[in-house]
């Protein structure tokens, strides 16, 4: 009898192993019907999520990416909160597989990203409303709109703000930044600026991983500006909202939940992506004296070019800043 028990629980634990054995190694090799780039899936279930977060201090590539990039190339595979990831760091390979949206690729909404635009299943909006999307928001913020309206709105804010700053005794520049770019993004998307500046909190937001307090305050405030505006629609604003609003009756998935979501998506992606650029810009060029004097010529002698020399930066203006782009 006690024998018949030994070998039963040693067939037991002998099949959990084999199991556990088999999991972790299919876990280790996903299947695929292509072949799949080098690189490892980390632990089970977590992969290898924990490295990922990891914060560094550096204004270097981070070294998550670092160490992977000398140990497998531009293109690698790995698990990333509790989804297998390809990652390609490789500019050429992004630009074909943005082409082939549609065709030999299907745009896919991460978990974390439906959340944070959208609460209901984003999976049934499809490419079509993406390119929606990216259509409307071209024709505000792409280069007719650049040329003939926005660039002379840009100067008049930053020439306003930089009195502002002028008058204090130091500087926050991420954050100073981020309530400039908040003020004129609510201009621009919203045609209005809302009493309570959020730049401070949205410039945050990412870091504090979308805590509720911060995020359902900025809800609040393109919910808010969305209702206003339906009810007076059609109005003579001429914004994205006015657009947005005028559309939700004929295309699919543009549900007044998903334009709020939606303008909360922008400002995070103006906010969060301007604000540190401009920071570190600057930080390079204070670290850079020689190049800070190249960007300052640059400058002048645009200035000294005008007929009148307080008019406001032109189009010919900006096509000529060679050095300023590459800044």
């Amino acid at each position: 009898m006690e024998q018949w028990w030994w070998y039963f629980w040693f067939s037991i634990i002998s099949l959990f192993g084999a199991s556990l054995g088999n999991w972790i190694h299919r876990w280790r090799n996903p299947k695929c019907n292509g072949k799949l780039p080098p690189g490892s899936m980390g632990l089970p279930l977590i992969g290898e999520t924990l490295s990922f977060f990891v914060t560094s201090n550096s204004i270097d590539i981070h070294p998550f990416v670092a160490q992977r990039m000398k140990r497998y190339g531009s293109l690698f595979k790995t698990s990333l909160a509790g989804r297998p990831v390809v990652v390609s760091l490789d500019p050429d390979f992004n630009y074909f597989v943005l082409q082939q949206e549609d065709k030999l690729v299907e745009l896919y909404y991460m978990d974390s990203l439906a959340k944070l635009v959208h609460q209901d299943d984003m999976k049934n909006i499809g490419g079509d409303f993406h390119k929606y999307f990216r259509r409307v928001i071209l024709s505000h913020f792409g280069h007719e709109p650049l040329k003939h309206k926005l660039l002379s709105q840009f100067e008049d804010v930053i020439n306003h703000e930089l009195q502002d700053w002028s008058k204090l005794p130091q500087v926050d520049l991420k954050h100073q930044t981020a309530s400039m770019l908040f003020n004129t993004a609510s201009k621009i998307l919203m045609s209005c600026v809302p009493e309570e500046n959020l730049g401070h909190d949205l410039s945050d937001i990412l870091q504090g991983l979308m805590t509720f307090p911060k995020k359902e305050k900025a809800l609040k405030l393109t919910s808010g500006v969305l209702e206003e505006r339906m009810n007076l629609y059609p109005t003579d604003k001429g914004d994205l909202l006015e657009k947005m609003v005028g559309d939700m009756g004929n295309e699919a998935g543009l549900t007044k939940q998903f334009v709020s979501h939606a303008l909360f998506g922008l400002f995070i992606a103006t906010i969060e992506t301007i604000a540190p650029t401009i920071t570190l810009a600057a930080k390079y060029l204070l670290d850079n004296p020689s190049a800070l004097q190249h960007l300052t010529e640059e400058h002048e002698r645009i200035v000294k070019k005008r007929e009148d020399a307080k008019s406001g930066v032109s189009w010919d203006d900006y096509k000529s800043m060679t050095f300023t782009h590459y800044v």
